[in-house]
């Protein structure tokens, strides 16, 4: 597992200039523009974070609750992974169609009563398609109804600390007349996908571009135009309706290095994708994931084996370690300091620890990794056994 620490003094200063404020169904996809007037300027709210670190490099008006429209499916997208990761469903389980998921409207894969899916496939539509119809059949199959689910959704929400975000919905459809909205802030938006991203299946979802469905009768493409235009993205969700305006929460890597941006409110689809992708760009021209340690490699330094054939040991690390800082500045910020023993007896097994390593960033202590020995050493034989074995 990667240790990766922050080590930026000013974490906003590459973006600086690029704040934007406003104020606050078909298919999600089949729209170009929001038709709310009371949205201006490229988007309403927005926010970059590298999510091993958590830390946020730009950010935008990021704590306003903002209408999530289908983003509000990621947090459904969670649970699922979870769940599969701890073992309490499987992608093979079969889900069944409830008259509720069948009678959904806006953009679905025209469930029908009684039609049954993988819970793999189901999530592909949810996904991919962002499907409404989908999402409700899983969100009964996991918690039995959508409204059992959606107290899933927030007390999950409140868990990760979303401070700014409430569920009343598993889909994110615009609200009837009395209901209210799901929100998010584009930050809490970050925080959760920092969260999804420990979960394989969520990658493996959202970076399809296209798939059949239904034994290939319908085909499902993807609603995030950045998994085929912008090199390196991966995901994740896409969301609208009016009032919303265009909403993408996207993903990319490059050289290790992993962003995510959050791009909320804007009045025209093309331009809200574009932000995301000037935003991730921006992110990894400025910034690095400077790698400190890779796990199994040796260290710089090597320790005496007293009572021993061998005359000395060369540590490994125990696990990968990087730091994330501005681009070029990695020289002049982060130091290794090992702590070991200046010698150790005979005999050593292979992978007893043998000392830590603290990698400090700007004179500030980031982390300690622990050391090992990669192979055994012998303790060395005795006078009495070595004259013996002349013999």
């Amino acid at each position: 597992m990667t240790v990766a620490l922050a080590a930026l003094a000013s974490s906003h200063t590459a973006f600086a200039a690029r704040r934007h404020h406003a104020s606050a169904a078909p298919a999600e996809d089949e729209s170009t523009s929001a038709s709310n007037t009371g949205l201006q300027g490229p988007y309403t709210e927005a926010c970059v974070l590298e999510p091993t670190t958590g830390t946020v490099i730009f950010e935008a008006n990021d704590h306003t609750p903002w209408p999530t429209a289908s983003l509000a499916k990621m947090m459904l997208m969670l649970i699922a992974a979870e769940k599969i990761h701890d073992g309490s469903l499987k992608l093979t389980d079969q889900i069944t169609t409830s008259r509720k998921a069948a009678e959904m409207g806006g953009s679905q894969v025209y469930l029908k009563e009684g039609e049954t899916f993988s819970l793999d496939d189901m999530m592909k539509a949810v996904v991919v398609h962002s499907a409404n119809d989908a999402s409700v059949a899983v969100a009964e199959y996991i918690a039995g109804s959508t409204d059992a689910f959606v107290v899933m959704m927030n007390q999950r929400a409140a868990a990760l600390g979303m401070k700014d975000s409430h569920y009343y919905s598993v889909h994110g459809l615009p609200p009837a007349k009395g209901q209210s909205a799901d929100v998010a802030s584009a930050y809490d938006q970050a925080i959760l996908a920092r969260e999804m991203l420990k979960y394989p299946d969520v990658i493996r979802w959202s970076s399809i571009d296209t798939a059949p469905f239904r034994a290939g009768t319908f085909e499902l493409r993807n609603t995030n135009h950045l998994v085929r235009t912008y090199p390196g993205c991966d995901g994740l969700k896409t969301g609208f309706y009016d009032k919303a305006g265009f909403n993408v929460v996207a993903t990319a890597k490059r050289a290790g290095l992993r962003l995510v941006a959050v791009v909320l409110g804007s009045q025209h689809k093309l331009t809200n994708f574009k932000e995301a992708a000037e935003m991730l760009s921006q992110g990894f021209l400025n910034y690095e994931m400077h790698s400190v340690a890779k796990k199994g490699t040796p260290v710089a330094q090597s320790v005496a084996v007293t009572d021993a054939e061998t005359a000395s040991i060369t540590p490994v690390w125990g696990g990968d370690a990087g730091v994330f800082v501005k681009r070029g500045a990695a020289s002049n910020a982060i130091k290794v300091d090992y702590n070991l023993p200046p010698s150790i007896e005979a005999p050593v097994k292979a992978g007893q620890q043998i000392g830590t390593a603290n990698v400090t960033a700007g004179g500030k202590s980031v982390a300690t990794i622990a050391l090992f020995a990669p192979s055994a050493i012998a303790k060395k034989a005795s006078l009495t056994k070595r004259l013996l074995g002349v013999f």
